[in-house]
């Protein structure tokens, strides 16, 4: 169903479209196909309901958003399965990604009673300039599917702590996890036609319709950047607000006095985080030639221990990819990478046999030997390969690190503070992790450079992305 004005309502086609289980392929329900009339009935709806939303305090916003994180975390698990089932991750990594999302509703739920003006001294006496924080109006979210959860709470909290009305177009691979995510909402207290949900099987019709519609003042997108670039360039047709969070190509960089078996740990902990389908996965891995022998054979060892299979099953740790498009990337880049010179250290093939046939399932792969020919060293991965490259100096590391489009997340390991301050500064990526495989929380801002996006999801700065600035001055 969509979730239209307060309804759990049908589309106006009657059509619905399949979830399957990425690693069964087992159809596991069906859910509404919202077309263009349908997301211009939800646009209208929050139009409609933005007003009466953005007059209530911020202290009635906190509490409904407070009793949302309460249902949350009581269905925490009841969510987690879903995820397991719809996209494919461990069960232990669904719990947490619940978890995770739980804490945005919480963060914003307090941040609605911290949206400050501010007052700025005038040259005249007789003057006064004071400033207003207002919600922008009605926000549009376009979700992806490899955090079905917590990709919509990040967005949708700050939105209604704002107090901004909100329509979510998710990913068409897990539609049900956001109705279940939207519903938390809903049954909280959020009232008719400040959240809307409208899922599709084809994307590109709602999309037009939230770009196009004025009404809608605000864009929130989480995906490719291939697509935030259209997505921006759409937006900039009407000046709408636009917030990315694009793809990332993550340089992991040990250095010669690091620890290389902790380090090898981090690199096998943080990149088959979600299968290797995160952006801040580790794509690089720069290893100091001098201590390449003992990171490797940890590296080697901890890879080849990882359980792949169905994200139910005891001692799992490694899920399958979203689809057959994921399988060709991981075959191309593998393929690519051995004929120029690369070595398949662990993994590097498709999984078969009774477990796997019907499911997208990938080796956890590691590749050593990587140079900048290959198109592992240049594209985004996605996946559970690990690329390793060697180098010899801090100055040639770093020149590689930055060598590419993207700046999302990095990473760093050194036991010298010296080097961990003047790398973590040098690199042009919008988050560094020193001996840290997680530099992320509800509590700061996430977001990258270049072309990793536009603006921070999080902290105090996401809530600010629903929000204008209006300057009063007052003659006395």
């Amino acid at each position: 169903m969509l979730y239209i004005n307060g309804e759990w309502v049908p589309g106006q086609s009657g059509r619905e479209f399949e979830s399957r289980d990425p690693a069964s392929g087992a159809v596991l329900g069906h859910v509404a196909d919202a077309e263009r009339e349908d997301a211009a009935a939800a646009v209208a709806a929050a139009e409609r309901a933005f007003p009466a939303w953005a007059g209530r305090t911020a202290y009635e916003r906190s509490a409904i958003l407070y009793r949302a994180w309460e249902l949350m975390l009581e269905r925490r698990e009841e969510l987690a399965q879903l995820m397991t089932r719809e996209q494919g991750k461990p069960i232990r990594m669904a719990r947490t990604e619940v978890s995770y999302a739980a804490d945005f509703v919480l963060w914003f739920a307090e941040e609605a009673k911290r949206v400050y003006g501010e007052t700025i001294p005038s040259a005249r006496a007789d003057h006064r300039f004071q400033v207003l924080r207002q919600p922008i109006g009605v926000a549009a979210a376009i979700t992806p599917w490899n955090y079905p959860v917590s990709m919509i709470t990040r967005k949708v909290a700050p939105a209604l702590a704002a107090g901004c009305t909100i329509v979510v177009k998710p990913a068409e691979q897990t539609p049900l996890c956001a109705v279940e995510t939207v519903r938390v909402f809903a049954d909280a207290g959020v009232p008719a036609g400040v959240l809307n949900l409208v899922p599709s099987s084809d994307p590109a019709p709602i999309g037009e319709e939230l770009l196009t519609n004025p009404a809608v003042r605000k864009i929130t997108f989480t995906g490719s950047t291939e697509v935030g670039k259209f997505v921006a360039a759409r937006a900039a047709e009407q000046v709408k607000r636009v917030s990315l969070e694009l793809g990332g190509h993550a340089p992991f960089i040990v250095f010669p006095d690091a620890d290389p078996v902790r380090a090898a740990k981090g690199v096998a902990a943080v990149k088959f985080l979600n299968t290797g389908q995160a952006c801040i996965c580790p794509n690089r891995v720069f290893v100091h030639r001098s201590i390449a022998e003992p990171f490797l054979a940890t590296l080697r060892e901890r890879v080849a221990k990882l359980k792949a299979g169905h994200g139910s099953t005891d001692g799992v740790t490694v899920g399958p990819l979203i689809d057959e498009q994921a399988l060709d990337k991981m075959q191309r880049q593998v393929d690519d990478a051995v004929s120029r010179g690369a070595e398949v250290l662990v993994g590097g093939e498709r999984l078969k046999g009774a477990d796997y046939d019907s499911g997208c399932f990938w080796a956890p792969t590691v590749l050593t030997g990587v140079t900048p020919d290959m198109l592992i060293y240049r594209e985004e991965t996605f996946g559970p390969i690990v690329a390793v490259i060697l180098y010899d100096d801090e100055k040639q590391v770093v020149e590689m690190a930055n060598d590419t489009t993207y700046g999302l997340a990095s990473y760093i390991y050194t036991n010298n503070l010296s080097t961990a301050y003047r790398v973590a500064e040098a690199l042009d990526f919008g988050m560094v992790g020193i001996n840290d495989i997680n530099p992320t929380s509800a509590a700061v801002p996430f977001g990258g450079v270049k072309e990793s996006g536009l603006g921070r999801e999080g902290a105090r700065e996401g809530i600010a992305e629903y929000l204008n600035s209006k300057v009063l001055g007052i003659a006395l």
